[in-house]
């Protein structure tokens, strides 16, 4: 393999991209499900930014896994990667990450299938993201270095989309409350 800290810096350096990129594109997909025509950004807008960025995630996390496979810093085999069991190296850590990854993958597969299934089974799958999103920062916040140490490059862009995506849940569960509200209010 490659000797010299390359591979395990570009691993750090893409975990962390791609929790930012997961984060937004989680932001996004909310707003885009959401609201009411004419507010804001249209939401072909949001729904297109979201989709690309969701495309750019799945390459980031290709580079994430990749390198952290190929780095002999730590010995993480191919298929601890994708297991989210079984790996010696940080077990509960990485198999959360690999629980992400396993997600993903089912929300983009099933997201290229999306015109051969209902809108209800894509959207029952596609909550799916959310666990990954969830399992994706406490496996950066257990196996990051960078966050361990309390790196303020690691720490606070982890915490900002953090709050950016709970401001998001928070905005769409209000919305969903309004929405009842209006159905349920007398005329």
């Amino acid at each position: 393999m490659t000797e010299g800290p390359f591979l395990w810096y570009l691993n750090r350096a893409t975990g962390l991209t791609l929790l930012v990129l997961l984060s937004v594109s989680t932001v996004l997909g909310v707003l885009a499900m959401g609201g009411r025509p004419g507010q804001g950004v249209p939401r072909f807008v949001t729904q297109h930014v979201h989709r690309n960025l969701a495309l750019l995630s799945v390459v980031a996390l290709i580079v994430h896994v990749v390198s952290a496979v190929l780095d002999t810093f730590v010995d993480i085999r191919w298929w601890q990667a994708l297991l989210p069991f079984g790996a010696s190296y940080e077990p509960l850590w990485l198999g959360l990450g690999a629980l992400s990854l396993d997600l993903i993958g089912v929300v983009v597969v099933t997201s290229l299938v999306r015109s051969r299934l209902t809108h209800r089974r894509w959207r029952a799958v596609h909550v799916f993201s959310w666990v990954a999103w969830v399992a994706a920062v406490v496996h950066t916040i257990g196996i990051g270095t960078d966050i361990q140490q309390r790196a303020l490059w690691a720490v606070l862009p982890t915490v900002a989309c953090v709050l950016a995506v709970v401001a998001a849940l928070g905005l769409r569960l209000g919305r969903l409350r309004s929405e009842r509200d209006l159905v349920g209010s007398p005329s």
